[in-house]
This record gives C-alpha cells, sequence and structure tokens, in this order.
C-alpha cells in the first residue's frame, strides 16, 4: 500500500493492554501499537509514566487506511471500551496516565470526535458527564516490547486483567444486550429461542445453511460482524459452517456440558447471545468448524455492504 494513503489515530483509554484488540486484524487496519504520548518527557519508561511524574497518558497508536476504516468507526469502537465518565483513571487503575482522552492529528479528526462526543452525551447512555477529553497530538513514544499485543502474549493474564479490573463487567453493563421486552418485540421467536435460550434451529431448515453469496455475517442484536463468507464451508452438517471468526475478539467460547455431552458453545461478545457451538473436525489447517445458528445472524451481501452501512468491508472482497 502507498503509505501517503495512510492515517493516525491516537487514543487514550488507561492501561493499554486492554485497547489494542479492538482494534487489531480488523480490515483497513494497518497496526495497532502501545505507548505513551500527552507529556513532555522523551522516550519515557513504563515505570516512570506509572509514576504520573511525565505527563503522558498510556495510548495506543492505530495505523489506518481512512478509505477502507473511517475514522468515525475508529471513535465508535473507542467509546465502546472505556467509561467516558472517570475523570481519575480508568477502573482500578487511577491517576493521569490512565485517564481517557481522544488525540486528533488534523482538524477534521478534531471535529469528528467532537460530533461523536457530542452524539454520545446526548444518546443519555451514561448518566454522568462525559469528560473524556479532545487534544491535539503530540509526540507518540512506543512502549517497552514485552508491552506490544499483550494480549497475545500472556492471553490468560490479559483476561485475567481485564476481568478483575472491572473494565469487562462495566462494559457489559453499559454496551451489552437490549431489555428482555426490547427483544422479544424485535426477534423472531427462533431468533429469541436460539439466542436467549440457547437453542437450535433444525438442520437443513434455516435461512443460511446454503447460501453461497459473498457477504458478511452480523450479529443479529448488536450487529457486530462475526463471520464473512471467505471463512464459510459446506460441512454438510446443515447448519451454517466457519473455519474462523472475522475477529476473535468479538466471541466467547464456554463449556457446555448440556445434553450429556462435552462441547463448547460460542457466544457473542457484545450481545452475550448464543450462537452455536465449535467443533475440531474442520478443515485443515486450522480444523475448527464454527458451527453457528442461522437465527442468531444476519447475512449481507456483498453488493449491499455500501447501503447497510457496513463499506468498510468491502476490503475483504477485493
Amino acid at each position: 500500500m502507498d503509505n501517503r494513503q495512510h492515517e493516525l489515530a491516537t487514543f487514550a483509554g488507561g492501561c493499554f493492554w486492554c485497547m489494542v484488540s479492538p482494534f487489531d486484524e480488523l480490515p483497513g487496519i494497518i497496526s495497532v501499537t502501545s505507548g505513551y504520548t500527552g507529556g513532555y518527557k522523551e522516550n519515557p519508561t513504563y515505570e516512570e509514566v506509572c509514576s504520573h511524574t511525565t505527563g503522558h497518558y498510556e495510548a495506543v497508536q492505530i495505523i489506518f487506511d481512512p478509505q477502507l476504516f473511517s475514522y468515525k468507526k475508529l471513535l465508535d469502537i473507542f467509546w465502546r471500551q472505556i467509561d467516558p465518565t472517570d475523570e481519575g483513571g480508568q477502573f482500578y487503575d487511577r491517576g493521569l496516565s490512565y485517564q481517557t482522552a481522544i488525540f486528533y492529528h488534523n482538524e477534521t479528526q478534531k471535529l469528528i470526535a467532537e460530533q461523536s462526543k457530542k452524539q454520545l452525551e446526548e444518546s443519555g447512555r451514561f448518566s454522568k458527564p462525559i469528560v473524556t477529553e479532545i487534544l491535539p497530538a503530540k509526540p507518540f513514544y512506543p512502549a517497552e516490547e514485552y508491552h506490544q499485543n499483550y494480549y497475545k502474549k500472556n492471553s490468560f493474564r490479559y483476561h485475567l486483567y481485564k476481568k478483575g479490573s472491572g473494565r469487562e463487567n462495566f462494559l457489559k453493563k453499559h454496551w451489552g444486550k437490549p431489555k428482555n421486552e426490547e427483544l422479544k418485540e424485535k426477534l423472531t421467536s427462533m431468533q429469541y429461542e436460539v439466542t436467549q435460550n440457547n437453542g437450535t434451529e433444525p438442520p437443513f431448515q434455516n435461512e443460511y445453511w446454503n447460501e453461497k453469496r459473498p457477504g458478511i455475517y452480523i450479529d443479529i442484536i448488536s450487529g457486530d460482524v462475526l463471520f464473512t463468507s471467505l471463512d464459510k464451508f459446506d460441512s454438510g452438517c446443515g447448519w451454517p459452517s466457519f473455519t474462523k471468526p472475522l475477529h476473535k475478539d468479538l466471541i466467547e467460547e464456554k463449556v457446555d456440558l448440556s445434553h450429556g455431552m462435552v462441547r463448547t458453545e460460542v457466544r457473542a461478545k457484545n450481545s452475550d447471545s448464543h450462537l452455536g457451538h465449535v467443533f475440531t473436525d474442520g478443515p485443515k489447517p486450522g480444523g475448527l468448524r464454527y458451527c453457528i445458528n442461522s437465527a442468531a445472524l444476519k447475512f449481507i451481501p456483498k453488493e449491499d455492504l455500501e447501503r447497510e452501512g457496513y463499506g468498510d468491508f468491502l476490503i475483504l472482497f477485493k
């Protein structure tokens, strides 16, 4: 790619360990780097920043292609990772280095960020004022190597930290699924049974088991893009089958001991919807088969992506 087409986005959202995974590996995202910014000391160390004496925030800097992934969409993801009402830090991490901020790199980013913040304030999602600052970008210093992609290098500790810090429960509370009454109005009886009661639709008698068109499969409740046709295959089981999810961070896998079997259940992280199960009899090299209920998904064909607001994902089919 031509580097002149790329842009920078810089976000402070508390501990940077938790701010990489939500953006990493999405279409149009070139790289996500953990680091320090906003302060006055050159090349600070982690210990210096954590002492709150350098003026720096822990932050992530994203190189992205705006033609493939818009800055507005990055902001939408950013807000869903933080408590924007906390002026003293994030969750159990306190002090300046853990405060939230959007660092804009040009006037266009500033305007988009201000509008995004205003929309969040007017949404009424939070009862307290939104205190996340919108600041001009300053020099960004990459953090030590062991902090980069921490969620991959130390997955177990990362998940313990995310849950133990209070971040995970906060995000589920404020960005989780709608109330039960709303879901009953929005969903068909089959969709509700599958997603809310861990049901299973009949094989070969569901909407997408034989769908062959290029496109994406989104969570019927949250709208998150979970799977794509590029990873879909005919497993012969009568349900849509995929070799992998588009973005692992949007999926949760849990042990399922129901019906006298030991299986691995697949759930959508943001909506907590039951999706199906994952098995180890899929095609090589991965060997996985994500067996998913059509009723938990909405298919958007390639030609409708732009109209449906998912134009950023057209890059997958070029």
